[in-house]
């Protein structure tokens, strides 16, 4: 744990420095920070899975337990409230121990109202940084969420510590064992429901525990960009599986995504071309690169996919120039990744918040920003025969070029994704989902 110590030594020092310029922009002396609370059911007197503030826990690695407060200024140690109650209903986290806890001033909190003492008198100088503005009203906050400060955050989120680099590592190895066991259970031909719950046994991984709902996708299913059902009775026959699915570390996320076909045939001959896509994607993505031209050369690779495989009558230069692309792949190349699955930052120009928003034709690009060091995104092409999207270019001039027997025939397998999840340094690249293993 040494290691781990030092790296998030010098994360916090990095949080620091990041803190005060931020602090400067809003004339505010510090930021308190509210992991969040429980929320009730409608109706009912159970509660929501909890789902961490990720400025909370960009601070430290406490991910599970609501009502606990963060107050920093970037020149003090880090005062951390952390609720533990009187309770014989639910279980009671323990005192905080381990590597990270000696660069915390912990202070143990029994009752979530009784919160104000632990926190700054003069509220003033201090903004709320959260979700509960009734909250925040309550305590005398009056600056809530403050735009400058955030949005500085946001844009140099972007560039990861050392610390969280190792994190997501991490989460991209015990996201490799769920993916290795899914598809196990894929070729002993199990429902959706039991390839999930493989996934979750390797991974060792409650489903609330995961950074987002996965997508286990059997035949046609996957054809659907977010499926999120999962069948419990296996189809008749498993010509296909796409399962999109991570893991959490530290409140760090990996984000993978493989296709698989049951057997040799046209639709695996698909998979791999994608795959050959995806790695060259990975290979151009370099310091000074804009992120929205690695989108542009993804539909290139798609296109000339599409020609190869005798789905589209053009030369592939001419499938991208008319859309027909956007068909087959209406989605974005991929994100930033970190605290969240989809992290902050990607569409802004500057640490001010300059919007610099996804362009008209392709509105689903979730980065516009130019790629440097440090920082971690998804590569995520796709493939795929989408009924609605497909009748819609039918009715159109498009529609002549299309091979739509040959689509037909591959409808049934749904569709492709391979993602994996890049670190950008100075002078290569660092795939640490093919590191793993995937």
């Amino acid at each position: 744990m040494q290691d781990l110590k030092h790296l998030y030594q010098q994360h916090i020092e990095t949080l620091q420095t990041r803190t005060r310029h931020a602090l400067e922009r809003e004339g505010l002396d510090g930021l308190v920070i509210h992991s969040g609370q429980s929320k009730r059911l409608f109706l009912d007197d159970n509660n929501y899975p909890f789902k961490v503030n990720p400025q909370f826990k960009a601070w430290v690695p406490v991910v599970d337990n609501p009502n606990c407060w963060l107050v920093v200024n970037g020149v003090d140690k880090p005062k951390l409230v952390f609720y533990r109650p009187d309770d014989f209903w639910h279980k009671v986290p323990p005192e905080q121990t381990g590597y990270w806890t000696e660069f915390v001033d912990i202070h143990y909190l029994k009752q979530a109202n009784a919160v104000e003492k632990l926190l700054p008198y003069d509220k003033s100088r201090y903004a709320y940084v959260g979700e509960y503005i009734d909250v925040a009203g309550a305590l005398g906050f009056s600056n809530v969420n403050p735009d400058r400060a955030l949005h500085y955050l946001h844009y140099h989120r972007a560039y990861k510590t050392d610390y969280e680099l190792y994190c997501m590592r991490q989460a991209n190895s015990i996201a490799a064992a769920g993916h290795k066991a899914a598809k196990r259970a894929f070729d002993e031909k199990q429902s959706e429901l039991d390839i999930h719950l493989a996934y979750c046994k390797a991974a060792k991984t409650a489903e609330h525990e995961l950074p987002y709902s996965s997508i286990v996708a059997l035949n046609n299913h996957g054809a659907i960009l977010h499926y999120m059902h999962c069948e419990t009775t296996a189809p008749n026959q498993h010509l296909s599986f796409l399962i999109d699915a991570g893991a959490n570390f530290n409140g760090y996320a990996a984000d993978i995504t493989r296709t698989y076909s049951e057997s040799s045939n046209e639709f695996s001959g698909l998979i791999t071309a994608l795959d050959r896509v995806t790695l060259s994607l990975a290979d151009a993505l370099k310091p000074g690169v804009p992120y929205g031209d690695l989108h542009l050369l993804a539909h290139e690779g798609i296109a000339q996919i599409l020609q190869d495989a005798g789905i589209v009558n053009l030369d592939a230069a001419d499938i991208v120039e008319k859309g027909i692309t956007r068909t087959f792949f209406p989605h974005g190349i991929g994100h930033f990744l970190g605290l969240q699955v989809h992290d902050v930052g990607g569409l802004i120009a500057d640490d001010r918040g300059t919007p610099k928003l996804a362009p008209s034709e392709h509105p689903f690009l979730r980065c516009t920003r130019v790629v440097e060091a440090k920082q971690v995104f998804t590569i995520e092409p796709g493939l795929y025969f989408i009924d609605s999207l497909l009748n819609e270019l039918k009715t159109t001039q498009n529609g002549q070029f299309i091979n739509w027997k040959k689509v037909q025939e591959l409808a049934p397998f749904g569709g492709i994704r391979i993602e994996d999840n890049i670190i950008v340094h100075r002078d290569r690249n660092e795939n640490m989902t093919r590191d793993v293993g995937l």
